[in-house]
């Protein structure tokens, strides 16, 4: 499980350092290979492990191809998806389209989110997580199963 919020720095070339506390875990899970993607909702990209990847890939390959929210769903993550390698110094490199698209620059945020990372401008990461603290958490359209779930 990766989770936690570090800061980090993207060096001249666009490559970040994984903290370390993550490392050996990549390199368990898929061989220090990953795959860079970009998230449908918000201005970030997603980092998988290969593994985790090739399942979501696999369900996103079946998705019907008439449907259009399905191909916009397609385009947008399968169309980005890069692949990435843990380097000797436990360093990848965020593609430069990508750190485009969601206006990367040198502050960065690395958040855990159970099977991936989110990778987020600084900035930007610091005004959405003030919005969403600023919005009261309700039981309005709450899924079965967050209203199931007891902190």
């Amino acid at each position: 499980m990766f989770r936690g919020v570090t800061i980090l720095n993207l060096d001249a070339k666009g490559r970040m350092a994984m903290p370390s506390k993550y490392r050996e875990r990549l390199q368990q899970q898929g061989n220090g290979e990953l795959v860079v993607t970009l998230d449908m909702n918000d201005p970030c990209l997603l980092i998988y492990p290969v593994p985790e990847w090739e399942d979501i890939e696999r369900k996103l390959v079946r998705l019907p191809s008439l449907n259009q929210q399905a191909m916009r769903i397609k385009r947008l993550l399968l169309g980005h998806a890069s692949e990435v390698e843990l380097d000797s110094h436990g360093r990848i490199l965020l593609p430069p389209a990508l750190r485009e698209l969601v206006k990367l620059d040198k502050r960065i945020i690395l958040l855990g989110q159970g099977n991936k990372f989110e990778v987020w401008d600084e900035q930007t990461w610091n005004e959405r997580r003030e919005q969403w603290l600023d919005q009261p958490v309700t039981d309005e359209g709450l899924s079965d199963e967050l209203e199931s779930l007891s902190l």
